[in-house]
């Protein structure tokens, strides 16, 4: 992450005219929301990544989806454990020891 310093004018209406360029580079575009937060002295102004301003439906629609995905997984339960392998867990905290 960088830093970019640019000044921004506030109006007689506290409002913020965020300047052309930095719009362009960060995709802001008029009826966009801009978060703003107060970060010690500081205001920190994130704007909305696309995931975010999906619409909700789409959202609960890959949520649903993921915990679809989840249920099926826990129904199968687990895998019996492995057959032996010829070397156990206690194995690989002790091999190559000091010389």
């Amino acid at each position: 992450m960088f830093t970019l310093r640019i000044m921004a004018k506030v109006t007689s209406k506290l409002q913020l005219t965020l300047p052309k360029s930095l719009a362009e580079e960060c995709h802001i575009q008029p009826g966009d929301r801009v978060r703003c937060e107060r970060v010690g002295d500081s205001i920190l102004l994130s704007a909305e990544t696309s995931r975010a301003s999906e619409d909700i439906r789409t959202r609960l629609e890959i949520f649903d989806h993921a915990a679809d995905r989840r249920r099926k997984r826990a129904r199968v339960g687990r895998k019996a454990p492995p057959k032996d392998r010829g070397w156990t867990r206690e194995d690989l905290y002790h091999r190559g020891g000091s010389r």
